[in-house]
């Protein structure tokens, strides 16, 4: 029984950093495209 409630257990924590790293790539994504519109309009 102990086995499967660290299963349960390792199987939500891996859920969570999932979602969180995917949370941090959508940020970096955003302010790349945000920096790369602002050079785009910025004037050489």
């Amino acid at each position: 029984m102990m086995i499967y409630m660290l299963a349960v257990a390792m199987t939500i924590m891996m859920l969570i950093a999932t979602a969180f790293s995917m949370h941090q790539e959508t940020q970096r994504t955003r302010v790349k495209q945000k920096t790369s519109t602002i050079r785009d309009f910025w004037p050489r």
